[in-house]
């Protein structure tokens, strides 16, 4: 039974084979490819059959092993194929053959897992060799491509070359066109066939094929390939033929006949030999041409390689010869900079050996002074404009210098030397007046007086002169005043008795504390108390004694209240005969410029304290100490330097070393001029030449190249043992400070002045003006260039300048104290630049407001169409006369200005433009403004709109607004700004928010 039962389970031989192979097209059936991803497998269906379960099961396994599931595997329907048939039968067999057939599909399974598993690394290696051989072909076209590109590329350099070749041919003459080189060509071969043929040369009867064929081998000099490859030896004729028999020898008399056939075969053989030479060498030539211009090619690609190569190494050599020449330069140049240095150093020693000996030379001077030998003292004028000063100097000098300045005002600084002589004579009254009444001398007359009365003034007077400058008064020369202030010893302060203390007189007491320089008050104008008895030239107390109560009442209050206003800058006063301590005490000296009363008590003051509190000072000293004043042109003498001569002696041909705005200048003295004594430097007279002159005095020199010396500068002499570059460097010191004042700037007017003095002042008083009448700051005024001189042409080109950058206002020209050229005038007028001239600064600076107001004006009546003032307007609905083109309302201006030309709008009503306001009537006037809280009626008209109507598009409730953009608040803030308050320009920023303006 059982034995039945196995045959009846074996298989047919190969059913096993057939099996796996069913099974592995099923699982290759549901496996995804390796290239392309397919859907999910299907679930397996159950076999039909029982033969069937084998395979399937083996398959399931598979399929497990491969992470797949089935419905339901091989294995549970072959258990339960089993268990049914065991239950009928038994179970024991159902045992025994279960486990072997699980045996048998788990090692099947396993087996095609492996083979598949194999597969797929095989196909896996299949495709990466697939993809090598791609990029390996891919790479090799690249290759190919570019090697072909390279090949064209040498081509195409090829034919460049010939071509340029075949340019260079045709210029020397000496090209072929392709026919003539073929005529040529067979020419040649002609004459090479006919010398072949020449008679005689009779051909060999023992000549073998081999030799015909030798000698109807093209020339030995044509080098062709075809021919060479004719020289093989040929094959005998019997080897055509190779079947045919071969005939018996011939008789005699029969070779004789094929010997005169063969020469005729051979004749014949000749001439289709020569065409075929003909041919041959026809394409000889074809191939050497393009050989030749082959070999050409590569020739002339050699050639360039060398040439570049030539070409390189003489670049390189030049680059070697640079950089050696760098070398060189920069070995030179190092030298040249040692030298240099060398040189500077040995310059530098020098100069600070001079500079050790002219200090060492300055020392031994300063140590030999004595108070037995004084110098002049030096005394400055000061005060406010129009105290009487000039004119308190013209009663001294008996001269009238007063008259020749423009309006009366002091525009320069003028020096005046009075000798010992001349001051004896003039302080003589106040000796009269204390002898007649036999006054007690004060502590500043005894400084004069000796116990001796019979010593005279003369004997008691050790100053051998005094000299005075006269600075002026007004605000634009306090640079002036600080020069002159800075040169003098001692100072006269005038103070007008009328006014008192002025702004100028302050600053100049301040500038004297500033400096430490003892001065004396000068209380003028005392001939204008009520019922003043002038006295001419008598002692100011002489005079006060023969005047009546009342007027010496009067001087004794004005008297007390300038005393008072001079406490309050600190200073203790008292008039110099009551004065007990001159060293604590400022003398006041009551003076009339008119009558000259006061005068001599004024000098002798000046005198005596001088000679007692400035004896060290005053000690003369050899070295040379000289400043410049003014720098003038002098018609018969050009660019002249007014100077003071402080200490020292100064010879006619001295070497001068000045400072000028180009650096130090060397120049010779050619002449020292003085004015006579007690005569200003400014007054034209007959000066004095002098060919040696001591300090202290004021003298005019005059040398070449002058006419840029900076004042205020000092004067140098050189010496023999000087340095000049020490002198040099000494002279340019304090210049940095003088030209600064100089400066200019981009845009501004320009400024001409007669002298230098004169154009600093100027220039200080237009960049800082003051105040004006109503005590406001006036703007300051930019200056473009400042020059000395009359006014020419070229300077009215340099002003055009300008108008030309769109500052119209500034096209003009200031000139102060200088003549117009004719041209200049002229040229002027064709440029639209405004010259200005006075003698006075006050009138320059009138000129040129007027102008600025006028161009302002121009500007505002241009801007008027354009500027929009800020207003708010709200409509009265009880007083709407018109309400429709034109608009006719009552309003009421809540805020800002309401003005006549004013365009309304309504930003609460999409920015409904409302109109212009053509007219306003207030209180039943026209007017042209209206301002916050007025009210007034209002005439509106809208061109653009005329249909507009009030209580259709707007009403009472809504406010109007005065239609506001960046042009018209650019204008107002250019030309309108003083018309506006503080708080329209608050509404001005309010509106810029409501209108969105940046």
């Amino acid at each position: 039974m059982g034995k039945k039962k196995q045959q009846g389970k074996k298989a047919p031989p190969g059913e096993d084979n057939d099996d796996f192979e069913a099974a592995l097209r099923e699982a290759q059936a549901d496996v995804p490819s390796v290239q392309e991803e397919s859907p999910a497998p299907a679930p397996v269906e159950e076999p039909a059959t029982e033969g069937k379960e084998e395979d399937t099961d083996a398959a399931a396994a598979f399929l497990v092993s491969m992470g797949q599931q089935t419905t339901k595997s091989g294995a549970d329907n072959k258990k339960k194929k089993h268990k049914k048939k065991g239950h009928n039968k038994g179970g024991e067999n159902e045992v025994e053959e279960e486990i072997p057939v699980s045996s048998k599909q788990s090692a099947k399974g396993k087996l095609i897992a492996e083979r598949l598993a194999k597969q797929k690394a095989e196909e896996e290696r299949l495709r990466q060799q697939r993809e090598e051989e791609e990029r390996r072909i891919r790479e090799e076209e690249e290759r190919l491509e570019k090697e072909a590109k390279e090949a064209e590329e040498k081509r195409q350099e090829k034919l460049r070359r010939r071509a340029e070749k075949k340019a260079e041919a045709k210029r020397a003459g000496t090209y072929e066109t392709k026919k003539q080189r073929e005529q040529r060509l067979a020419a040649e071969r002609r004459r090479a066939a006919l010398q072949g043929m020449i008679p005689g040369t009779k051909k060999s009867e023992t000549s073998t094929p081999k030799s015909a064929q030798e000698k109807r081998s093209p020339p030995a000099e044509i080098k062709a390939e075809p021919p060479k490859q004719e020289e093989a030896p040929p094959q005998p004729p019997s080897e055509e033929k190779n079947d045919e028999i071969i005939p018996p020898l011939p008789a005699p008399a029969q070779e004789e006949e094929d010997d005169a056939l063969d020469d005729w075969e051979d004749a014949a053989d000749d001439w289709e030999s020569s065409e075929q030479t003909l041919k041959i060498a026809q394409l000889a030539d074809l191939a050497h041409q393009g050989e030749d211009e082959e070999d050409l090619a590569d020739a002339e690609l050699q050639a360039e390689k060398e040439r570049l190569r030539l070409a390189g190494l003489a670049l390189k050599e030049r680059e070697e010869k640079k950089r050696l020449a760098e070398e060189e330069r920069a070995r030179l140049a190092a030298v040249a900079e040692e030298e240099k240095d060398r040189v500077n150093h040995e310059v530098e020693t020098k100069i600070m050996a001079a500079r050790a000996q002219r200090l060492e030379r300055e020392k031994k001077n300063e140590e030999a002074r004595s108070l037995d030998r004084l110098r002049a003292p030096i005394c400055c004028i000061m005060g406010h404009v129009d105290t009487g000063k000039t004119k308190l100097l013209d009663k001294i000098r008996q001269t009238n210098v007063q008259d020749g300045e423009a309006g009366g005002i002091t525009q320069q600084i003028g020096a005046t030397y009075f000798d010992k002589a001349t001051l004896v004579e003039k302080i003589k009254p106040v000796r009269e007046f204390l002898e007649s009444h036999e006054k007690k001398p004060s502590a500043i007359d005894s400084i004069l007086f000796s116990q001796d009365s019979n010593l005279s003034d003369a004997d008691s007077l050790r100053l051998p002169a005094l000299m005075i400058i006269d600075t002026p008064g007004h605000e634009a020369f306090s640079n002036l005043r600080s020069r002159g202030s800075s040169l003098c010893d001692m100072a006269i302060v005038v103070v007008d008795l009328m006014h008192g203390l002025e702004p100028q007189t302050l600053e100049s007491i301040s500038m004297l504390k500033r400096k430490r320089t003892p001065f004396v008050v000068a209380l003028n104008k005392i001939d204008r108390c009520y019922d003043w008895k002038p006295i001419e030239g008598a002692s100011i107390r002489s005079s006060l004694a023969t005047q009546a109560e009342h007027t010496r009442q009067e001087f004794q209050q004005r008297f007390e209240q300038c005393s008072v206003e001079l406490n309050e800058q600190g200073l203790n006063v008292s008039l110099y005969w009551e004065n007990t301590d001159p060293k604590t005490y400022v003398s006041i000296v009551p003076t009339s410029a008119i009558t000259g009363e006061g005068v001599p008590d004024l000098l002798r003051t000046v005198l005596s304290l001088t000679q007692q509190r400035l004896a060290e000072k005053l000690m003369w000293c050899a070295t040379l100490q000289c400043t410049v004043l003014e720098v003038k042109v002098v018609e018969g003498l050009g660019a002249t330097l007014d100077v003071i001569l402080v200490n020292g002696t100064l010879f006619e041909g001295d070497t001068l070393v000045v400072c000028t705005q180009e650096g130090a200048l060397v120049t010779q003295a050619r002449a020292l001029l003085t004015p006579p004594p007690s005569r200003e430097t400014r007054v034209k007279t007959e000066l004095i030449k002098h060919e040696r002159i001591e300090a202290a005095v004021g003298l005019k020199i005059t040398g070449p190249n002058l006419d840029k010396v900076v004042p205020g500068t000092s004067v140098f002499v050189c010496g023999p043992d000087d340095s000049l570059d020490d002198l040099k460097e000494e002279v340019m010191r304090d210049v940095s400070a003088l030209v600064s004042s100089l400066a200019t700037e981009d845009h501004g007017v320009s400024v001409q002045a007669s002298t230098l003095g004169a154009l600093e002042a100027l220039l200080e008083f237009l960049r800082n003006p003051g105040k004006d009448r109503d005590g406001k700051e006036r703007a300051p005024i930019p200056v473009f260039s400042a020059s000395v001189g009359p006014i020419y042409k070229k300077d009215v080109i340099r002003a055009s300048v300008m108008g030309k950058k769109g500052h119209e206002e500034y096209a003009c020209i200031l000139g102060f104290d200088v003549p117009v050229d004719r041209d200049a005038r002229a040229h002027a007028e064709e440029v639209g630049v405004q010259i200005f001239t006075a003698d006075i600064i006050y009138h320059l600076e009138n000129h040129f407001t007027r102008h600025l107001d006028d161009i302002m004006e121009r500007k505002r009546n241009e801007a008027r169409d354009i500027a929009v003032f800020p207003v708010l307007v709200r409509i009265s609905p009880k007083h709407v006369f018109n309400a429709k083109d034109p608009i006719v309302v009552g309003v009421t201006v809540d805020d800002g200005i309401l003005k006549v030309g004013t365009p309304l709008c309504i930003p609460h009503n999409g920015f409904l433009d409302v109109g212009v306001v053509q007219s306003i009537e207030c209180n039943h006037k026209e007017v042209d403004r209206v301002k916050k809280g007025q009210e007034c009626a209002i005439k509106i008209v809208n061109q653009a709109n005329p249909t507009l109507t009030y209580g259709r598009q707007f009403d009472a409730t809504h406010t109007l607004y005065s239609k506001l953009s960046r042009a018209s608040i650019d204008a107002l803030k250019a030309y309108f700004k003083d018309d506006l308050s503080n708080e329209d320009w608050k509404l001005v920023i309010k509106l810029k928010k409501v209108f969105s303006i940046i």
